[in-house]
């Protein structure tokens, strides 16, 4: 591969692969109000977050890091007493019990309101603050990230409205990009150039080390793997994939204090891309280069797919960390690309229909139930079994399997996604509870 073909791949990494504390929704929300707190030393009287049902469904329920409440108007709030915008997706890090309790009061004092964006774009955050004398005004749109609008007082200091308009469509960005071509850099690429990809390993397998020992969330991961131990559930490379992976959610989703890689704006994606191939990569007895490169290929086809599947979307973006996983494990157990593809169509296969009703605790079993796949997909592919194209939406070359899968969840997520919020916010439980 031609040296200018490796460096564009690599920056994919560079720009992709974030270190995120928390579930990455709910901290963009905290980071568009801790941005527009920078602009006033006054006390906030009033707080109005108006934000995509995506992003909504997302941060509905999820844990926040170190905190026992949850909800939309909590974590705006929590930006805003003691978020730190400079720190991106850490923008929470550091937040104490008294700064819970000075934004949990803002809350009771009903001065945080939350509705529903009227807007075509998946990722839209509007924040909303006003003093006795000012008003001040933060859209974060298209990424996790991406502040796109300030104004202080009808002053406008930045906007870039227009041009994130195409933001959601990233696949213009890389339209030349192939399967193949990810693989050939991953078998190419110096492995001293991977310190990002060794990074990510180690900080997700820190949190699901976590997850394994501790209580967290509905304990999927520890459940699973304590299970092993009583020869209920055997030791063997699916259900130790399943266990390491889901565990980290379980941490992650009830608000964990402990960072993560994210791989495309998700770190419950990131940990999915990772923990799998690390699993196996363990049970097999791989080695650290091959098992590094087999981690690196899991996380460029992530984020190859994402790219015309979008960053949030009705179908679960789990689904495509499985297919990347798959594609991984394969490559541990047999460096052969046309067998790494058949891994691919097998799982996009298997679990293409996988809907996001929102990140919370049960994401830890979508996560388990995708590295399950992950596994059972490679198993296949690497003894010459792939879903023929006269299958569903499979077809005979791997790159139109992808582009029918992610055309699944864009020209659906419209009307899935609105029923799918219509029944999260009308359910008769109350949707905000102390974790």
């Amino acid at each position: 591969m031609e040296l200018n073909g490796m460096e564009r791949i690599y920056n994919l990494l560079e720009k992709e692969l974030v270190i995120a504390l928390g579930c990455t929704e709910p901290v963009a929300i905290s980071l568009a109000a801790a941005t527009a707190k920078k602009y006033t030393k006054k006390n906030v009287t009033s707080i109005s977050v108006s934000a995509s049902g995506n992003v909504i469904k997302n941060a509905l329920s999820v844990g926040i890091p170190g905190m026992s409440f949850t909800g939309i108007d909590f974590t705006a709030a929590l930006g805003v007493v003691a978020g730190d915008a400079s720190k991106q997706l850490r923008v929470l890090e550091g937040v104490t019990k008294a700064d819970e309790e000075a934004a949990i009061q803002l809350v009771r004092e009903g001065k945080v309101r939350v509705e529903t964006a009227d807007t075509p774009e998946k990722l839209y955050i509007e924040v909303n603050l006003e003093t006795l004398t000012e008003k001040i005004k933060v859209i974060i749109s298209g990424d996790h990230t991406n502040v796109s609008y300030i104004s202080v007082n009808g002053e406008v200091l930045l906007d870039q409205s227009d041009t994130m308009k195409s933001i959601p469509q990233k696949q213009e960005k890389f339209p030349e990009l192939s399967v193949d071509d990810l693989y050939t850099f991953v078998t190419e690429v110096p492995l001293n150039k991977l310190e990002l990809v060794k990074s990510s390993v180690e900080l997700n397998r820190a949190i699901c080390e976590e997850g394994l020992s501790n209580d967290y969330g509905l304990k999927v991961g520890k459940t699973l793997y304590d299970q092993t131990k009583t020869g209920i559930l055997s030791d063997d490379l699916a259900t130790y994939s399943m266990a390491l992976s889901a565990a980290g959610s379980d941490a992650r989703m009830a608000g964990s204090t402990m960072p993560v890689m994210a791989n495309s704006g998700s770190g419950n994606q990131g940990i999915a891309v990772t923990m799998p191939v690390v699993a196996a990569a363990e049970k097999i007895g791989a080695t650290e280069e091959k098992m590094l490169r087999a981690v690196t290929l899991s996380h460029l086809l992530s984020i190859y797919m994402k790219s015309k599947f979008g960053r949030l979307s009705a179908l679960c973006g789990v689904t495509v960390a499985g297919a990347s996983a798959s594609a991984a494990i394969t490559y541990l157990l047999s460096d052969d690309l046309n067998k790494i593809k058949a891994a691919i169509q097998n799982t996009l296969g298997n679990v293409s229909g996988m809907v996001c009703d929102g990140a919370k605790a049960g994401c830890a079993m979508k996560v388990a139930t995708c590295s399950s796949a992950a596994v059972q997909s490679a198993i296949l592919a690497s003894q010459g079994l792939c879903i023929p194209s006269t299958n569903g939406f499979i077809e005979e070359d791997v790159e139109r399997t992808i582009e029918n899968f992610c055309r699944l969840g864009n020209e659906t997520s419209g009307t899935t996604d609105k029923v799918l919020l219509d029944m999260m916010v009308n359910k008769k439980s109350p949707q905000k509870a102390n974790s």
